[in-house]
């Protein structure tokens, strides 16, 4: 497993992370298989959100109901969990952020979280509130570190203007060939092509610039949950072609390559994963650490559809 030394901290982090919203409807037996096969492969970290398992903290709730952890192992590993989608609107006021972290909390039957992300950015966000509950969580020890997920560089930047944590992790969404990410950069400045716009406002850069590590979500999907690429000979012939050539070459699967490919990026970015299958943990964390050469790289971007000019 390829690990990440995550920046402003003493904190180092498995590359690929295990994202749970998929455990509701799982048994004990299978989420603990699922969950051991994880740490074997030396994954540390394990995502949550208030809202994954169909109903609020039902995916925290049957996590903390089959692993026990002793404190020792629970040290050992990361539990970050999200907050601020609620039914038809977002919410990043501190009352809310407060009473959500205390149910993760009793849900997942743990003391803290390791990391507490703000979901989907809340255009009434307040700063003030957010730096008030992140001061009073921070302070009680209930959350260590703090991030966000799906924000822009200049949503970063106004929460900065009152909290006073260092906001250290941004998941957003990011595959092959959903890579604006870093595809925008590689075509910039050139008009009439759909790939030269920028639809992150320079996050790759930003968050390069500024320490931030991003997490990608849906590492395999086309686009917004469209299916996955891996596979789809139908839409990505070429690209299967690639995956399928360097999984031989480097004695591991085509899904591991595409989480090769998104470990390769020196901006160090994590692969969230949405299974529930222990040997697809296995076969993604196998394929973190594949050194593809820069000519393997661009030749899936390339691939993938992307323009290289």
């Amino acid at each position: 497993m390829k690990t990440f030394k995550v920046p402003h901290t003493d904190l180092t982090v498995s590359s690929v992370v295990l994202g749970l919203m998929r455990i509701a409807k799982m048994s004990n037996a299978e989420i603990q298989s699922l969950f051991g096969a994880a740490v074997d492969a030396g994954v540390t970290v394990f995502d949550h959100a208030d809202i994954y398992g169909g109903e609020r903290h039902r995916c925290e709730e049957r996590f903390g109901e089959a692993i026990t952890l002793s404190s020792v192992e629970r040290e050992k590993i990361l539990i970050q969990s999200k907050v601020g989608i609620r039914k038809g609107f977002f919410d990043f006021s501190s009352e809310h952020i407060l009473q959500t972290v205390d149910e993760s909390l009793a849900a997942l039957r743990t003391d803290y979280l390791d990391v507490l992300l703000l979901h989907r950015p809340d255009t009434l966000v307040e700063p003030e509130d957010v730096a008030s509950a992140f001061d009073k969580l921070a302070a009680s020890g209930k959350v260590r570190h703090f991030g966000v997920s799906n924000h822009t560089p200049g949503q970063i930047e106004v929460l900065k203007t009152a909290v006073t944590q260092p906001l250290l992790f941004n998941q957003v969404q990011l595959s092959i060939t959903h890579a604006n990410l870093f595809a925008q950069g590689v075509a910039a400045n050139m008009n009439g092509l759909d790939q030269s716009i920028s639809r992150d406002n320079g996050l790759l850069d930003y968050s390069r610039l500024k320490g931030m590590m991003l997490q990608a979500w849906s590492p395999f999907q086309k686009g917004f949950f469209d299916g996955v690429f891996v596979g789809d000979r139908e839409e990505y012939a070429e690209l299967n072609d690639a995956l399928d050539e360097l999984a031989t070459k480097y004695g591991v699967t085509p899904t591991g390559i595409a989480v090769a490919w998104i470990t390769r990026h020196p901006a160090n970015v994590q692969v969230v994963l949405g299974t529930t299958k222990p040997s697809r943990v296995e076969e993604c964390a196998a394929g973190s650490s594949v050194p593809l050469t820069r000519e393997e790289w661009y030749r899936l971007f390339r691939a993938a559809g992307h323009t290289l000019p």
